[in-house]
């Protein structure tokens, strides 16, 4: 019986024969003995709806819209752009679901590089994900974050960057507090 307390669930263990002979303990819900401390999975709908829509849209639609209706100077010419752009994300979304049908390991792009080019490049993968993307990704959201929160009080001219900046980290920092 799984015991379930405040943020974690205590779960019992159940000893299983490995082929080489040795035994190991994994989690099971209907064995008896020893228990093991496991975090209780928490995704209510609304989380898992908002996390599909933040991976999708992203913030790149609250940053490049000024930018790409300066670039390409009216409006129809913007909307190709987007358009474009629409189309080409596709094919990248059918490609990951390609991968995705033909290879049926959890992990995504590392589990996609590892069974294509092996186990080095694929921790290359994980590290430059872990490292730059992730926080590179967090850094933009902040900023762009704090840009739209601070220009009601500056509404003739852009917010300072000092103070744009100092909402940034208040806001990363607060996010992996809470994580």
């Amino acid at each position: 019986m799984v015991e379930k307390k405040g943020e974690y669930s205590v779960v019992p263990l159940k000893k299983k024969k490995k082929k080489d002979g040795s035994v190991e303990e994994v989690p099971q819900a209907d064995a008896g003995g020893d228990d093991a401390v496991c975090l209780k999975a928490k995704m209510s709908l609304l989380n898992g709806i908002t996390v599909i829509v933040g991976s999708i849209i992203g913030s790149g639609i609250f940053v490049s819209p000024t930018g790409v209706l300066k670039n390409t100077g009216s409006v129809n010419l913007a909307l190709v752009v987007w358009v474009s752009s629409g189309v080409f994300s596709m094919a990248g979304a059918y490609c990951y679901a390609e991968l995705g049908c033909a290879i049926s390991k959890s992990g995504a792009d590392y589990a996609y590089i590892m069974e294509t080019f092996g186990p080095f490049l694929a921790f290359v993968r994980l590290w430059i994900e872990c490292m730059i993307v992730r926080p590179c990704s967090q850094a933009i959201v902040a900023l762009t974050f704090s840009v739209y929160a601070l220009k009601p009080f500056f509404p003739e001219c852009d917010p300072p960057d000092q103070s744009v900046r100092l909402l940034a980290v208040c806001c990363i920092s607060k996010y992996r507090h809470s994580l």
